[in-house]
């Protein structure tokens, strides 16, 4: 970062860290008091409200603390800290996108059959299993990664334990193919959801243009918005980060566009759902209503 700019980054991060805590705890608050809210898809919506909040207490506080400081360290058990839950985290957010996308696919491809299969017992294995994955794949990639040998410059090139940037400081004769390893995992795993998501709406489009009336499409297609936009700003700001062409921005610039990522998806998360869910935002404001004007109630 250009130093004269790091006060304004160091607001503008600080600001966006705390709306996404508060936004996601209103969502979870939310759906809690709300009974009508108590379904499959705003359970897993609570689970990915919660694996964003531990994602962004695990990597912004530190981030901001070394903006403002001069000498910028961190431990080695600090930073594998750092990687395995932004690796768990991270992961779990991408796999609960996936299971968000099977709990559309089944309520509009087979509503009969939908208090079935997704009953409580299924969605709680559900989000457990994705909990499970993501802290495997995270105690996994951070072990590979710190079993590596690193030698020379101690200095990493991010505002965070980036996994590339430490991959960077490595060195022998293993070293090319781990790193080519974790690539592959990340990739494999990340865009096998994403495969998996596009799938699940393939059908989901399928059937929706079979509804007769323009109506009930767009009613229908309408509880597929929000998730459909963080799918896409998911995967659309990470392929902008990760999928660019090589040299063609500068380290400082890669550093900021990579931790504004890191910051920035987080935050639009409570935004989107809030107010491209219909439901949701309705619930919102009748759960402020009871809270501020209780006896107009």
């Amino acid at each position: 970062f250009p130093q004269q700019l790091l006060p304004s980054f160091f607001l503008l991060y600080l600001l966006m860290y705390l709306f996404t805590l508060l936004g996601n705890l209103l969502i979870m608050g939310t759906i809690w008091r709300e009974h009508s809210l108590h379904t499959p898809m705003y359970l897993f919506l609570c689970a990915l409200s919660i694996s964003e909040i531990l994602f962004t207490v695990a990597v912004t506080p530190r981030m901001l603390a070394d903006m403002l400081s001069t000498h910028r360290s961190i431990t080695f058990v600090a930073c594998a800290s750092q990687m395995f839950f932004s690796f768990t985290f991270g992961f779990t957010h991408s796999f609960l996108l996936m299971i968000m996308g099977y709990d559309r696919y089944v309520a509009i491809c087979h509503p009969l059959r939908y208090n079935t299969l997704m009953s409580p017992r299924d969605c709680a294995r559900l989000v457990s299993c994705c909990w499970a994955g993501g802290s495997v794949m995270g105690m996994m990639l951070t072990l590979i990664v710190f079993h590596l040998t690193f030698c020379g410059s101690k200095e990493i090139h991010h505002f965070v334990c980036h996994v590339l940037s430490l991959l960077k400081l490595a060195c022998g004769k293993e070293t090319a193919s781990v790193t080519m390893g974790v690539i592959l995992v990340c990739v494999t795993a990340l865009l096998g959801c994403l495969f998996l998501i596009v799938l699940s709406y393939v059908f989901i489009v399928a059937a929706i243009l079979r509804i007769p009336s323009a109506e009930g499409r767009h009613k229908t297609f309408s509880t597929c918005v929000s998730h459909l936009t963080i799918v896409v700003v998911h995967y659309g700001f990470a392929s902008l980060i990760y999928l660019k062409p090589k040299g063609s921005h500068s380290m400082d610039s890669n550093t900021l566009m990579a931790t504004t990522y890191t910051v920035f998806t987080p935050f639009l998360s409570p935004i989107i759902f809030s107010l491209r869910n219909k439901e949701l935002k309705n619930a919102i404001q009748r759960s402020f209503h009871r809270t501020f004007h209780p006896l107009s109630s």
